[in-house]
């Protein structure tokens, strides 16, 4: 018999997954196989206003990490899928330019926390305490590394941004809300992206083709 998967995010939380938000928890659990997590939605903003840091998000662009842009009104479309206990995901965003896609993928860290790999390859990994607040999921990144061929390094906490990212439920309209900051020490805010979506679990058309 074929063993139930579990998302790396139920696995950090464990009993605290029943307080998260009941619109939360199908998206945190895992996708049964055979089917997708879609979301649909509107970015409110997406990028950063600083033009001189955008040449060297350009880098990270090309590998799906973030994008170098500074725009309002982004549509998106999500895909989540579990695959051998990993959360998949692809955010496709359509911004004016054109669309791109950015790829992660979650596991399961030690003492209750998530590495979430960012990019193709994992260019960009960081490491998160899970917390659940007000049913709301609240990541709040560790340490961050960088992949530079085969070289893995870790960069030391004086320099390393802060990323924080927090999923939440509209009690009102049933939407799902997602802000993600990330900072830098001396420089503050250096990316962001907010915004809400619909999301539902249906049979995977690329699975059965």
């Amino acid at each position: 018999m074929t063993p139930v998967q579990q998302s790396p995010y139920a696995r950090a939380l464990g009993e605290r997954v029943e307080q998260l938000h009941p619109g939360l928890r199908a998206y945190f659990r895992a996708v049964p196989e055979g089917s997708v997590g879609v979301g649909h939605g509107v970015f409110r903003t997406v990028g950063t206003p600083r033009r001189w840091l955008w040449p060297a998000l350009h880098l990270l662009e090309r590998r799906g990490v973030v994008a170098a842009c500074w725009e309002r009104d982004v549509p998106f479309r999500i895909e989540n899928r579990t695959i051998a206990s990993r959360a998949i995901a692809e955010r496709e965003f359509r911004l004016p330019r054109g669309p791109w896609t950015m790829r992660d993928s979650v596991v399961l860290a030690g003492h209750g926390r998530i590495v979430d790999e960012l990019g193709e390859p994992g260019v960009v990994a960081a490491c998160f305490d899970v917390e659940v607040r007000g049913g709301a999921l609240a990541l709040s990144s560790r340490a961050i590394g960088l992949r530079l061929g085969r070289l893995r390094l870790r960069l030391p906490r004086i320099v390393s941004p802060r990323v924080r990212l927090t999923e939440r439920v509209d009690d009102g309209g049933g939407r799902q809300h997602v802000s993600l900051t990330i900072d830098a020490p001396l420089i503050g805010r250096v990316y962001e992206y907010t915004g809400d979506f619909t999301y539902r679990i249906e049979k995977d058309a690329g699975v059965a083709a």
